[in-house]
């Protein structure tokens, strides 16, 4: 595996590898990687002849410098984790390596971005959209794999791939869980171990929510789901939504052959986790 940490370099060497009709699957991260993130690598390295994976903290989409400063970075445990998953090229840029200029780009995603995560975290999507399309442009992948535990940001992306016509493959890729159900995260390391044994929690009232959803309206268990977690002092909820899972907008009512996601953000020990869970599909 070989780690490249300049755009020239990584640009270079993928050309040759274009030029010997190579095809690139592309996983983009912030690092701190968990089996999440592996699972990614080895469905791309199953559907392409290279895997490149990007490991970069992109300052811009947090609208929390706090956050920013606490993310775990674990580059060296990254990379071994990396060559042990078969992954061929690590791109690892320092952030005026990708920011030699203040970025100017704005993107207007509409009513995409002004809901859940837009709606929190004002700045986020565009931080999001800017550093994603410039890794597009540097990596040139055939395909790009994402995990649907971030299903905002997917959609995001998505259309930001339409608006900018990238010829590129957006692949989604299901959740992965600890077997205890909590959706495995970066952030996850973050939590003491008090939080950590009541984080389970959070997918298991997802799962009860989606039950009740069978005999209560959207907004009832909304309700519902949200009283779960307010009666559990450790949980702050940011959120709970129930939303169209292609418009991402609320919805009032169930429709027949209407995709419906729940959606949460909650603060648990300080750290903010967000899951989903389909409720329709």
């Amino acid at each position: 595996m070989i780690v490249f940490n300049k755009i020239a370099d990584l640009r270079s060497y993928l050309q040759q590898q274009t030029e010997d009709n190579k095809t690139t699957g592309f996983v983009p991260t912030m690092g701190a990687l968990h089996e999440g993130h592996l699972s990614l690598v080895r469905r791309a390295k199953a559907e392409n002849d290279l895997v490149v994976v990007s490991i970069f903290v992109n300052p811009i989409q947090f609208n929390n410098q706090d956050d920013l400063l606490k993310y775990p970075r674990t580059l060296d445990q990254d990379v071994a984790m990396l060559t042990s998953a078969g992954c061929d090229i690590v791109f690892a840029p320092e952030v005026n390596e990708m920011y030699p200029d203040k970025p100017k780009e704005h993107y207007d995603f509409g009513n995409l971005e002004t809901v859940m995560e837009g709606h929190f975290r004002p700045g986020h999507f565009n931080g999001v959209a800017v550093v994603v399309k410039r890794l597009f442009e540097i990596v040139e992948p055939e395909r790009a794999y994402f995990g649907e535990k971030d299903f905002q940001q997917l959609a995001i992306i998505r259309r930001m791939v339409e608006m900018e016509n990238i010829q590129v493959q957006l692949v989604p890729c299901s959740i992965v869980r600890e077997p205890d159900g909590l959706a495995m995260s970066s952030r996850n390391m973050r939590l003491d171990p008090k939080s950590r044994s009541l984080a389970p929690k959070i997918f298991a009232i997802l799962l009860e929510g989606k039950k009740m959803s069978q005999q209560l309206s959207p907004k009832a268990t909304e309700d519902w789901v949200l009283s779960q977690f307010e009666s559990i002092t450790e949980f702050t909820p940011e959120y709970f939504t129930i939303s169209d899972a292609v418009t991402l907008q609320p919805i009032k009512q169930w429709e027949e052959g209407r995709s419906a996601i729940a959606c949460i953000a909650i603060y648990l020990g300080g750290v903010r986790l967000i899951d989903n869970l389909m409720y329709r599909s």
